[in-house]
């Protein structure tokens, strides 16, 4: 229940105690029953604050017994976000010293912290790998972050451990490589053939007004347009006939600029978004109707989209020695490869 005199972010709650809440401790009671949101200790300081009240008397007491029939009302504040904790997730490691850590990300690993994912992450993965070393300017749920890739992107990372590496690896991506010190390529598996083997895409990036979590060509004058070229290559292609014809292709993409979801919109933009892509390559799914059965299957399953940052090249901070780093693409895309190149 809402409470029109509480004030702005807060929330009026009741909680009645039943049978299993007989005997146990305030704050032990309150965490289970706010969990996630609100944790034991945060529970123990609403209640110290005096936002807990029984029969119209604030209770200040986290110990005290709960009897069954007794109902609580307490005063939520918005939910703090929770500092990460380390956690012991595998890392593939392709380079680390004092100053920065280079990772094989894979699929499905969430880069930093964030509403429906509080843990489970990449960022908890270095907590618990490089303990205090990490780079703490990315703030608490972004520490020695520089750059990211989305969820179910694989591929290479590079982490800052030390805070000078993390503002020369910053400076460095907020440049987009213009200077030559950053090289960055992925592989991308997309529906059809691009006409030409090689292009540029030159098209500025916005929200999408029917999505906000997602992406979209805008015009350039729009407010939140923000200027993006992606460069791409056809490596392979796939299906009988002429390229017009053609089922798929992997192409290599590389970025000039770096933006939220740049390569998955920009070649949906030409007519070629990539094969798994549940965002924006939804209008290609009956695609699919034209595979042999057991590639259509494997099609169907692949649950990402089908984009992995194969190559990361850049100065080291500290050295100012060219470093280049390269990923294997992951063996579920590679299975999913080999299917489109029997047909």
């Amino acid at each position: 229940m809402s409470d029109p005199d509480n004030e702005a972010g807060s929330e009026w709650k009741e909680l009645r105690a039943d049978e299993t809440a007989e005997g146990k401790r305030l704050d032990q009671w309150l965490a289970a029953l706010l969990a996630p949101e609100f944790s034991r200790s945060r529970v123990q300081a609403i209640i110290r604050e005096g936002a807990v009240s029984l029969d119209g008397r604030a209770v200040s007491e986290p110990k005290r017994k709960v009897s069954a029939g007794e109902c609580y009302r307490i005063m939520l504040p918005e939910p703090e976000a929770p500092e990460p904790e380390g956690e012991a997730i595998p890392l593939s490691i392709l380079y680390e010293d004092d100053a920065l850590i280079v990772i094989d990300k894979p699929a499905g690993l969430v880069v930093h912290p964030g509403p429906g994912n509080w843990t489970g992450t990449l960022v908890n993965a270095l907590i618990h790998h490089c303990g205090a070393t990490l780079s703490g300017i990315g703030g608490v749920r972004r520490p020695g972050i520089v750059h990211r890739l989305d969820r179910d992107t694989s591929g290479v990372m590079v982490v800052a451990k030390a805070d000078h590496a993390h503002r020369v690896l910053a400076d460095a991506f907020a440049d987009h490589g213009q200077d030559g010190d950053l090289e960055r390529a992925y592989v991308a598996l997309v529906w059809g053939v691009p006409p030409r083997s090689s292009g540029s895409v030159v098209a500025p990036l916005g929200r999408s007004t029917s999505d906000r979590t997602l992406r979209a060509v805008v015009p350039a004058g729009r407010a939140d347009a923000r200027h993006a070229v992606t460069r791409y290559a056809v490596l392979e292609r796939y299906g009988p006939g002429r390229p017009e014809e053609q089922i798929a292709s992997l192409v290599e993409c590389r970025l000039e600029t770096g933006r939220t979801h740049q390569i998955r919109v920009h070649m949906a933009h030409i007519g070629h978004p990539l094969v798994g892509d549940p965002a924006y390559g939804r209008a290609f799914r009956t695609k699919v109707n034209r595979l042999p059965p057991q590639l259509a299957a494997k099609v169907a399953a692949f649950p990402r989209q089908a984009l992995h940052a194969r190559l990361l090249a850049f100065r080291h901070p500290e050295t100012g020695e060219m470093m280049r780093f390269e990923a294997p693409i992951p063996h579920d895309m590679t299975e999913l490869l080999e299917g489109f190149a029997g047909l």
